[in-house]
């Protein structure tokens, strides 16, 4: 019996209880939801395998004390097919022990199920654009990246696996001075000629300047401006490439990469930008003001602490402009749902982007949401050779890993600081977390693949037969992995899922230790060891399912 139908059972008593209750001086009926009767893993194991507080929610609607209420509630849940017992603690929490076969079907129910085991659909109905990483294209992704990078990644796929249509997107930052200045730094390294002031330095940009000069020969012929617009494009494009393989080789995907020169650019028939068009929108809605030469949107009517510039006296248009266009490119793309993952200096960003939306015509507290993350620093990492002043994320990857990475990365909440041991995140031992999981699951290929050379197969599974301790204890553990993902994506923290690994890569080694799938010795088969494989099975898929979640391997051997 898994939580969900247990809590579906308690929904329907309660659900009946409450029925014959009649409503006085024309109240409305009490009613109750499928989420309060959600059930809780007892932290003590001797207070049986699930706890409700229903009974503490309801009672004083219903004008009882709330352990009378649980005492009234017990029989019932007690009769529930799979339950052995109910017990009522304290001021009215409902503690319930399934029989072992009930609990133990787990096992079945995750191997038969596979990849979808966990998976639901929680977030149906909700389309979700989120931008993340969205660095300037004039140089190689470097530490400062990894944590967006990771974060957002991971955030998509338990938001995707928990039914939300998610489409991750990144902003390329490929208009404005830092592009020229791109450009110009490109050219003198290609002239042999120092790094112009405010320039890019970096071995990449000798590397890059080369490349250009291969694909065009007579570059230094043309005429600076000439020259300047090809480095700065061809640079460009190569950069783009560099950084969209260093995602490919983070385990990190991107279904749109938005380019923000389109905004600027003028439509062939209307001969408008995309900020022309957001200036006019914003303007029908009554939120554009001239003043001072310049075009304003009056932002402080939405809490911003405020107004912002469109377009400045000289007729240049603001990075805020730019913001707005893209907002409102999202929005006319279908997403009315959108997510930033902005790094720690943007706090800023925050009141203007709701401040935005709700010009826009949206609720910012239902479409928009902007989460805020804090630096990570690593020890032992090694500034890039070639880019000089950065730790990139290449060099961190040939160093460490993209498992070891991706998983201590998702192991923390996103507003918390973060410092890295990189030797830890290297070693081969129970005290690094990405090795301790990943060889468990290791584990559990081993344990299958032996067991199929002894002989022992799914064919028998009686799971009455699973309760050790440990099997008791794994069981439960693995029972939880549904509602861990659920919360991760309602509450976009997939370090949930990380911290989840580690507790059931626990519970696994130790009931690995404790009994054997394996026959010993001149032992014969048994039903035992056959229905004790379906659970070594049930871990390892389940392990597989939350790494995948989280942008980590699950290896077969270590």
């Amino acid at each position: 019996m898994t939580p969900e139908d247990l809590s579906a059972h308690l929904f329907a008593i309660v659900t009946a209880r409450l029925a014959a209750v009649a409503p006085e001086n024309g109240e409305p009926a009490l009613t109750v939801t499928e989420a309060d009767t959600a059930l809780e893993r007892p932290r003590n194991r001797e207070h049986g395998d699930w706890a409700s507080n229903i009974a503490m929610k309801l009672a004083k609607r219903l004008g009882t004390n709330p352990r009378a209420f649980a005492l009234e509630l017990a029989p019932a849940i007690e009769a529930i097919d799979g339950v052995a017992s109910v017990e009522v603690a304290g001021p009215g929490f409902i503690n319930i022990t399934l029989e072992t076969a009930a609990a133990a079907e787990i096992a079945r129910t995750i191997v038969e199920a596979g990849e979808s085991f966990g998976r639901s659909d929680v977030l149906a109905g909700h389309t979700i654009n989120m931008e993340f990483v969205s660095a300037n294209p004039t140089g190689p992704l470097h530490i400062g990246h990894t944590r967006w990078a990771a974060l957002g990644d991971s955030i998509a796929r338990v938001l995707r696996a928990s039914g939300a249509e998610v489409t991750a997107e990144y902003y390329i930052n490929d208009a404005g001075s830092q592009m020229d200045v791109f450009g110009l730094s490109v050219l003198a390294a290609a002239k042999g000629e120092p790094t112009p002031e405010k320039g890019y330095p970096g071995a990449y940009i000798q590397t890059l300047a080369q490349r250009v000069l291969e694909a065009v020969p007579d570059l230094l012929e043309k005429p600076h401006d000439e020259a300047v617009a090809i480095a700065r494009d061809l640079a460009y494009e190569y950069q783009l490439a560099e950084i969209k393989q260093s995602l490919a080789n983070f385990h990190v995907h991107f279904d749109v990469f938005f380019s923000e020169r389109t905004l600027h650019t003028p439509d062939a028939v209307t001969g408008k930008t995309a900020i022309d068009d957001a200036e006019e929108r914003l303007r029908a809605q009554g939120h554009v003001f001239e003043a001072d030469d310049a075009v304003w949107v009056r932002t402080t009517d939405f809490g911003d602490d405020k107004d912002r510039v469109l377009t400045r006296g000289n007729g240049v248009v603001t990075y805020f402009a730019a913001d707005a266009a893209y907002y409102l490119s999202k929005k006319d793309r279908g997403f009315p749902e959108k997510i930033y993952l902005l790094g720690a200096d943007h706090h800023g960003y925050v009141g203007r982007l709701k401040a935005l939306a709700a010009a826009a015509g949206d609720d910012p507290d239902t479409g928009l949401s902007v989460l805020i993350g804090q630096l990570v620093n690593l020890n032992g990492a090694k500034l890039s050779k070639r880019a000089g002043n950065i730790i990139e994320l290449d060099d961190l990857l040939d160093w460490l890993g993209a498992d070891a990475l991706r998983f201590w990365l998702a192991r923390y909440p996103a507003d918390s600081p973060l410092s890295l041991d990189g030797e830890k995140l290297r070693s081969r031992t129970n005290d690094n977390p990405v090795f301790y999981v990943q060889y468990a699951h290791a584990r559990t290929r081993s344990v299958a693949r032996n067991a199929s050379a002894a002989g022992v197969t799914r064919d028998a599974f009686e799971p009455a037969l699973l309760d050790h301790a440990t099997e008791t204890a794994l069981l439960g553990a693995l029972q939880e992995y549904p509602r861990v993902l659920a919360h991760a994506a309602e509450l976009r923290e997939p370090h949930r899922v990380a911290r989840y690994l580690e507790d059931l890569a626990g519970h696994y080694h130790r009931w690995y230790d404790a009994t054997r799938v394996l026959p010993f010795g001149d032992e014969e088969v048994s039903a035992i060891h056959g229905t004790r494989l379906w659970l070594n099975d049930a871990t390892g898929q389940v392990i597989r399912n939350g790494l995948d979640l989280i942008g980590v391997s699950a290896p077969d051997r270590m």
